[in-house]
């Protein structure tokens, strides 16, 4: 589980509710209209711009998104540092007992047994890195896609209610609450957008990052098993694409 994003989201609903209870009273930040004027048409735009299967997807990536459970690069340098010592030690075919909970390094594991070459393992590996960065890129698109509609919307709602405070100019009294109805409208898009979507496009480009340089790792770990290079050898140069704060192992 992602602590941070958790903590992110519950701090900023905590300082904007705590911000508006000290200014005044929370019913004045309560809108319906204005709610189903930014939420259904951001949502509405989101159909536009995607499919069905997308959108609906899109609820399970922002669910991934506080829940995943962060791959440790050094872990896979070590991973395969042991796996390089079992196929020096016994050969390469001794790791065709091998079971990992990685789908990727599974399949590398596989085509390494199977006996593909370094340029075939290489060419797989690299359209699956890259069939990844592809979907990863178009859950980013979709949060994206939120953070830009819901402030549009927000301001389409703020110019509905000032047409309707323009129309009642003949009554005072109705301007001042008329114009901070209008304004509510803009205060729901900034949120959402901010506070969730394109915080939440960050994330995930932080976490597509991660995964492509673990499965980098991994591609170039299984080359060197494949070709025979020495595990402590192996093992020095997969460290060189982790953060030198993070190589903490042997």
């Amino acid at each position: 589980m992602d602590i941070a994003t958790i903590i992110g989201l519950l701090s900023g609903l905590f300082l904007m509710v705590w911000a508006i209870l000290m200014g005044g009273k929370f019913s004045l930040f309560v809108d319906i209209p204005s709610v189903i004027i930014v939420i259904g048409g951001t949502v509405a735009t989101m159909f536009i711009k995607n499919t069905m299967e997308e959108v609906f997807a899109s609820l399970g990536i922002f669910m991934k998104s506080i829940m995943n459970k962060a791959k440790s690069p050094e872990e896979y340098v070590s991973q395969l540092t042991n796996l390089a010592n079992l196929a020096r030690k016994d050969g390469i075919l001794s790791l065709e007992k091998v079971q990992v909970d990685d789908n990727f390094l599974q399949l590398a594991i596989n085509l390494c047994v199977d006996g593909a070459d370094p340029d075939f393992l290489r060419e797989v590996l690299d359209k699956e890195v890259s069939y990844l960065n592809d979907r990863h890129g178009n859950w980013i698109a979709i949060y994206e896609g939120i953070g830009e509609s819901a402030p549009a919307f927000g301001m389409i709602g703020t110019l509905i209610g000032l047409v309707q405070m323009l129309a009642d100019m003949n009554d005072p009294s109705k301007i001042g609450p008329s114009m901070a109805v209008a304004l509510i409208t803009t205060f729901y898009g900034a949120l959402i957008a901010n506070l969730i979507a394109l915080p939440i496009a960050v994330k995930l480009k932080a976490y597509s990052q991660k995964e492509q340089l673990i499965r980098q790792i991994v591609i170039d770990g299984m080359i060197g098993i494949q070709k025979g290079v020495n595990p402590r050898m192996l093992q020095i140069s997969l460290k060189t694409a982790v953060p030198p704060v993070m190589r903490n192992f042997d």
